[in-house]
C-alpha cells in the first residue's frame, strides 16, 4: 500500500474508532439509569467483547505461546487498567477533571516516543497534543467541578498510563517494533491481540466487578433514551459490537497504520463525540464553551495527523491484509470506562 494510502486510511480507521468508543456512553447511561452498576456494565462490555471475538482466539492460538507478555499486557493495561483506574479516580475527583487527566496521555506517548524509544516527535504532533488537551479542558469543562484531591488525582494519571499502553502495545506489531525473535516469526495479527486482550480483561474485570450480584433482570426489560423506550438487549449490543469490537479492531490497526502519537491525540476526538452523541440522542444540551473546545480539539487533531510519517517498510501484521506506513503507539481507551463518560477507554 502507498504511504499516503496507508496514511489516509489509518486516519480514517481512527476517526471511526473514535465515533464507535465515542458512542458507548450513549449507549451505556441509559443502562445505568435502568438499575445496572456501572461496574457492571463495563463486565457486561468486556465480556460480550471476549466472547464475541473467541472465533478469532481460537484461529490465532499460537499468540498464547509466541507472545503471551504482549497479551498479557494489552488485557491488563489497554482493557481492564484503564476502566479501574478511571472508576476509582470518578469516586474521589469529579468526571470532567478524571478525563482531562487521563486524556493527557497523547502527551505522554510523545515522552515515550521521544525518551524511550529515542524517536523524532514532529513539531505538529506536539503542537496538536497542546490544543486537544486545552480544548478538552473546554468540552469537559473542567472549571465547573474542580477540585484537589491527590490520591484521586493520582489515580486518574494511572488511567492516563494504561492509555498509553493501548497505544504503545498495539503498535507492538508494526514494523521495527518488539523483539528480533517476534520480528523473524512475523508480526502479531492485531485481531489476535485484540481477541486475548479482551479475554485477559474480562477475566480481570469479573475478580473486580463480581457480576454474579448483577442485576440480571434489568436486561430483560427496557431502557429509556430521551424519553424514548429502548430495549436493554439493544443497547447491550451497541456497546459490545459496535463500542468495543468495531472500536479496538479499528483503533489498534489505526495505530499501525498511524503511529501512537498521531492516533493518540484523534483519539481526543472521543470525548467530543460523546458529547455530541450525548447532546442529539439523550438531550444533554452544550454550552458555548463545549461547543469552543470540540472545535480546538478538531483542530489539534488536524495539525497532529499532519505530521511526517514514518517511512513505510512492510505490512501491518501477517495475513490481516493491511499493510502500514508508519508506526509507534486511549483509555480509553476510553478503552472501556465509557460508560460514564462516553470514551475509551475506554481502548
Amino acid at each position: 500500500m502507498h504511504a499516503s494510502q496507508g496514511r489516509s486510511a489509518g486516519l480514517g480507521l481512527a476517526l471511526a474508532s473514535a465515533l464507535a468508543f465515542g458512542g458507548s456512553g450513549v449507549a451505556a447511561k441509559p443502562l445505568i439509569e435502568a438499575g445496572l452498576d456501572p461496574l457492571h456494565v463495563v463486565w457486561l462490555r468486556v465480556a460480550g467483547a471476549a466472547l464475541v471475538m473467541l472465533p478469532v482466539a481460537w484461529r490465532h492460538r499460537n499468540l498464547v505461546r509466541e507472545r503471551p507478555a504482549l497479551l498479557a499486557g494489552f488485557g491488563l493495561f489497554a482493557v481492564a487498567g484503564v476502566q479501574a483506574f478511571y472508576f476509582a479516580a470518578i469516586s474521589r475527583i469529579p468526571v470532567g477533571v478524571a478525563l482531562l487527566v487521563e486524556y493527557l496521555a497523547p502527551a505522554l506517548v510523545l515522552g515515550w516516543v521521544r525518551f524511550v524509544q529515542r524517536r523524532p516527535v514532529t513539531r505538529a504532533a506536539a503542537a496538536g497534543v497542546v490544543l486537544a488537551v486545552g480544548g478538552l479542558a473546554c468540552v469537559v469543562e473542567v472549571w465547573a467541578g474542580l477540585s484537589f484531591d491527590a490520591v484521586g488525582l493520582l489515580l486518574a494519571l494511572g488511567a492516563a498510563c494504561c492509555q498509553v499502553g493501548y497505544f504503545v502495545l498495539s503498535d507492538q506489531g508494526s514494523p521495527g517494533q518488539g523483539s528480533h525473535g517476534a520480528a523473524e516469526a512475523g508480526p502479531p495479527h492485531p485481531f489476535g491481540v485484540i481477541a486475548y486482550g479482551l479475554l485477559v480483561g474480562a477475566a480481570v474485570l469479573t475478580v473486580v466487578a463480581r457480576p454474579w450480584g448483577m442485576n440480571w433482570a434489568a436486561l430483560g426489560g427496557s431502557a429509556e433514551m430521551n424519553g424514548n423506550a429502548v430495549p436493554a438487549w439493544l443497547l447491550l449490543g451497541w456497546i459490545v459490537l459496535l463500542a468495543t469490537v468495531l472500536a479496538y479492531v479499528t483503533g489498534v490497526v489505526s495505530v499501525r497504520l498511524l503511529s501512537p502519537q498521531v492516533a493518540g491525540v484523534v483519539a481526543c476526538l472521543e470525548a467530543v463525540i460523546a458529547t455530541v452523541l450525548a447532546w442529539v440522542l439523550l438531550g444533554e444540551h452544550l454550552s458555548a464553551p463545549q461547543l469552543v473546545g470540540g472545535g480546538v480539539v478538531l483542530i489539534g487533531a488536524f495539525i497532529a495527523q499532519s505530521a511526517a510519517p514514518r517511512p513505510p517498510s512492510g505490512p501491518v501484521a501477517s495475513g490481516a491484509g493491511v499493510q502500514g506506513s508508519d508506526g509507534a503507539g486511549g483509555g480509553g481507551p476510553a478503552v472501556a470506562e465509557g460508560e460514564l463518560s462516553g470514551h475509551r477507554t475506554s481502548p
